[in-house]
């Protein structure tokens, strides 16, 4: 290993779903593309949005969804202004 750089190994098989899904809570969200078809389950107060759009979703750390938007900017910069990392999903 190079100076400057940890590694971090942990055995997946003792990380608890709970434990995992806490990982990141309040510093990390995520970004991701979605369907305007997939709007209604995640955002349900969310207006009819018309079919075959690319949205963008930011969620916490959890999966808890945060806002939904028409750019990936848009999204990375509510996280910002919100304090929290964003990473994309793919």
């Amino acid at each position: 290993m190079s100076e400057g750089h940890v590694a971090f190994e942990y055995e997946a098989q003792n990380v608890s779903p709970e434990t995992l899904a806490t990982l990141g809570e309040g510093h990390i969200a995520y970004v991701k593309q979605i369907r305007s078809e997939d709007v209604p389950g995640l955002f349900p107060e969310a207006p009819k949005i018309a079919p075959g759009l690319k949205l963008f979703a930011l969620h916490s750390a959890d999966g808890t969804p945060i806002m939904l938007t028409d750019s990936r900017e848009a999204a990375i910069a509510n996280a910002w202004s919100n304090e929290l990392q964003a990473v994309s999903v793919h």
